[in-house]
């Protein structure tokens, strides 16, 4: 059996400019980053604008589980069913980080005949819009720094500096650093830290943009340090602005590749779900529906972290809504929920299967509350029974949602037509009226608590004295009216990752919150969850190499 990457390596591409020819793309709408890559341009982007809009679907999922589930494999492979039924397609994409890349996961361009290609070049550098954003916010962090050395006209307390330097990969030693060390030429001894560029606010920023003239408006509201007052100090105040947004000019226009089937598929920012917001960029969701019939996105992890915050930040930031809603599960996943280890998964188990699909049950709950129609998928693998999955076929139309089974792992779009039809019949025939959790005048403290208790089952949320404190003092300084943005573990819906199933009436603990004023939202982070991962004990970086010119390991 092949490995991705040699699928990938051995599939027959077409220049970019071929694909983007086919959605009346002209290459002067094109700036091309070699045969295969290229951004859309802020001329073509406007020449849109009028377009009447397609259909959009969101791709979720029950919490992830380590018998996989398979996101952007099953988002690839419906776009490009739908394109097989006719229907001009476009499937909008995250761009992968590195430190993942390197480390659990391999490669993050979909799976099997269900890719998006070139995806050596997708996984690692792309079109360098990672290492845009990165450069922007260490440029932010030495202005910083160099403002208080050159003696602090701004009164910055350096007890108080929120701002942190961020890198592209796993790298646990640098979550809690020191700086200055050495001659007082060097700088100010302070205590400072280390996030993953993708739970960074620029990466936030960047994708919640509409245009440059917003995109800087954003960069000058990042709250960077508070003075001695008390006061918040921003990028504006640093006059680091223009320099950033530099920096940025082609990271935020929109990238465009191919599936394995020769559609297109905009690639474009990737905040991590679980401690960012977890979707891809406004721009490139908006352009690709001005340019296709039908849309299909994903939200990271399960629907608890992703979809919630696709509805209740991006949606409502964008002013769009999805018109139907695809979450995925596997029957290895609902068997391992249902208390089976690793091991046996492969194992009929119908009584697993029964206990475990609660977990499915609550996600397909909260995405009804939400107002929108749900299809659900399962991903087939070999070891699935036809028991189980009559099983699981009834118990979703029970609670009024259409099924598919979906093979595009082995099958490509082929395999996807099962689904692609029940998208279209659900699209057709039942409306979307999008409804949020909260409303946006709520209290910061009910925003929160209507999160824990409405998606995640919660009975009681608990904060810390600290926590407290900020939410209070977000509240004076102006910020009460933004949406949050819960951090949390992905594996429950709980803040305990091993509290598997639908667990209920838990307590959710709020540790630390924060404003990411430039992004737009309040930051709530529960338990212990981690914005620098660190590399597993046998890291996929172990297993990478170049032979003969080639990549090999990625997954």
């Amino acid at each position: 059996m092949k490995s991705d990457i040699e699928i990938a390596q051995s599939a027959q591409m077409r220049p970019i400019k071929e694909i983007a020819a086919g959605f009346g793309i002209s290459e002067d709408d094109l700036e091309l980053y070699g045969k295969y890559k290229a951004k859309l341009s802020d001329d073509y982007l406007k020449k849109i604008e009028g377009n009447k809009n397609g259909k959009l679907i969101l791709v979720t999922a029950i919490n992830p589980t380590p018998a996989g589930e398979g996101k952007t494999t099953i988002s690839i492979g419906l776009a490009d069913a739908l394109n097989r039924a006719g229907k001009k397609t476009i499937v909008a994409l995250r761009e992968p980080s590195l430190g993942p890349c390197f480390g659990v996961k391999g490669g993050a361009a979909g799976g099997g005949y269900s890719q998006v290609v070139p995806m050596e070049d997708l996984n690692l550098h792309f079109t360098g819009d990672f290492h845009a954003i990165t450069s922007a916010n260490n440029l932010l962090a030495a202005m910083l720094d160099n403002h208080i050395q050159q003696g602090n006209a701004l009164q910055i307390d350096t007890r108080q500096i929120v701002w942190k330097r961020c890198l592209d990969m796993n790298d646990r030693v640098l979550r809690n650093i020191v700086v200055g060390l050495g001659a007082k030429a060097d700088g100010f001894v302070r205590e400072d830290h280390f996030v993953i560029t993708v739970a960074t606010e620029i990466m936030a920023i960047l994708c919640l943009a509409t245009d440059m003239d917003d995109l800087k408006d954003r960069l000058g509201k990042i709250i960077v340090a508070y003075n001695y007052a008390g006061e918040p100090v921003t990028a504006a105040d640093l006059k680091a602005v223009g320099a950033m947004a530099a920096l940025l000019k082609d990271a935020i226009k929109p990238n465009m590749i191919q599936t394995l089937e020769g559609n297109p598929a905009l690639v474009h920012g990737g905040p991590f779900a679980n401690i960012a917001h977890g979707c891809n960029s406004i721009r490139a969701t908006k352009a690709a529906l001005k340019m296709a019939d039908y849309v299909v996105t994903e939200a990271g992890f399960g629907a608890d972290l992703g979809a919630e915050k696709f509805m209740d930040i991006k949606c409502r930031k964008a002013g769009i809504a999805p018109d139907a809603v695809v979450i995925l599960a596997t029957v290895k996943a609902l068997k391992y929920n249902g208390g089976v280890k690793k091991e046996d998964l492969a194992l009929e188990n119908l009584e697993a299967v029964k206990k475990g699909i609660v977990n499915l049950d609550k996600h397909i709950e909260n995405l009804q509350a939400f107002g929108v129609p749900v299809v659900v998928t399962l991903n087939s693998f070999l070891t699935d029974t036809e028991a189980e999955y009559e099983f699981i076929k009834k118990h979703c139309e029970d609670m009024g949602c259409e099924f598919a089974l979906a093979k595009v792992w082995a099958e490509g779009g082929a395999g996807g037509l099962e689904l692609a039809d029940k998208v279209i019949k659900t699209i057709e025939n039942k409306k979307s009226e999008l409804k949020l959790t909260y409303d946006l005048d709520m209290p910061l403290k009910d925003k929160i608590e209507a999160i824990a208790t409405k998606i995640y089952g919660a009975g009681s949320v608990s904060y810390s004295s600290d926590a407290s404190r900020m939410l209070k003092k977000i509240e004076k300084m102006g910020y009460g009216n933004l949406p949050v943005c819960m951090a949390k573990n992905q594996y429950s819906l709980s803040d305990d990752p091993n509290a598997l199933g639908r667990p209920e009436g838990f307590n959710i603990n709020i540790r630390e919150v924060y404003v990411s004023a430039g992004a737009g939202f309040v930051v709530a982070i529960t338990g212990t969850i981690m914005t620098m991962p660190g590399l597993p004990k046998v890291p996929a970086a172990e297993n990478i190499d170049v032979e003969d010119d080639k990549i090999v390991g990625l997954f």
